[in-house]
């Protein structure tokens, strides 16, 4: 299966131009927060915006549940799906997609700035910000089976080609749903650092050759979480590969408990016990 993915931060329009990039690049379906669209209807999954909270959307979006994904993966084989597009916020975020999906990776990435004007993306993200309202690739008909959040309005929207070599075809039409998420009228959800914190500190410590966690830095962004993990270890023959062992763990525990994106986990030993004595 050929598989392009558009990938772009929340709220800059990804959704809004999936159909236009699907038609232009003779894709089958759509994978879009938890559903499989192909042409105007959706045939499987979930929709993330029907979700109480943001923790949830985005295990939803990542296929997390495996009954979730099975429903997908069949309707996928079913409709001889041969050309696929999957949108994420990154391209880490499309690759856990396909994995979660028992797919390879996209092979080819197209980035949002690649196909709007940075007016465009502004304005998509201010009606995001301000309105809270997302687009679902699909229309509304479609949309209200899959979705208990709020139908705010049907839309169509005419798309203007910049690079088109046929005039005939250098506009498109295309229906969509304009919704509001669940988890959006019940407030922002936040999972603070000393949370994260603890979640690592429990992980790491629980790991053979730790001796303890000795400090922990939490950098946060709207594209994910970077933990920087200082630690004392006990000298043994599995100390080469602990790091690595330590990078793993954590970044599967922690996205498998907050179902945030992991970016890096950087790993410092700061101290390394013989016996009762330590190493500086």
């Amino acid at each position: 299966m050929y598989i392009l993915a558009l990938v772009g931060s929340s709220g800059t329009g990804k959704s809004h131009r999936a159909i236009a990039v699907a038609h232009d690049h003779k894709i089958d379906a759509i994978i879009d927060d938890g559903l499989l669209i192909k042409g105007s209807e959706i045939v499987a999954g979930k929709s993330a915006k029907r979700q109480a909270t943001k923790i949830g959307a985005i295990r939803t979006a990542l296929f997390s549940d495996s009954e979730h994904s099975d429903e997908v993966n069949k309707a996928i084989s079913q409709h001889n799906l041969e050309r696929l597009l999957i949108l994420g916020t990154s391209r880490a975020m499309t690759n856990r997609i396909a994995e979660n999906l028992g797919m390879d990776r996209p092979q080819h990435y197209l980035e949002i700035t690649d196909i709007a004007t940075a007016d465009e993306i502004q304005e998509a993200l201010n009606t995001r910000k301000y309105q809270g309202k997302h687009i679902v690739p699909a229309p509304t008909v479609q949309v209200k089976p899959r979705l208990s959040g709020t139908i705010i309005e049907p839309v169509k929207t005419l798309f203007q080609r910049r690079h088109q070599t046929h005039p005939q075809l250098d506009k498109m039409w295309v229906e969509q749903s304009v919704v509001k998420p669940t988890f959006n009228s019940l407030g922002r959800f936040y999972i603070a650092n000393p949370v994260l914190t603890q979640i690592i500190t429990y992980v790491t410590n629980s790991l053979e050759n730790v001796d303890k966690v000795l400090k922990i830095q939490v950098d946060t962004s709207e594209n994910g979480v970077i933990f920087n993990i200082d630690i004392a270890v006990y000298l043994g023959p599995y100390l080469p590969g602990l790091a690595e062992e330590i990078q793993r763990v954590v970044v599967k525990e922690a996205e498998h408990i907050t179902a945030l994106h992991v970016i890096a986990v950087n790993v410092s030993i700061k101290k390394a016990r013989i016996g009762q004595s330590f190493l500086i």
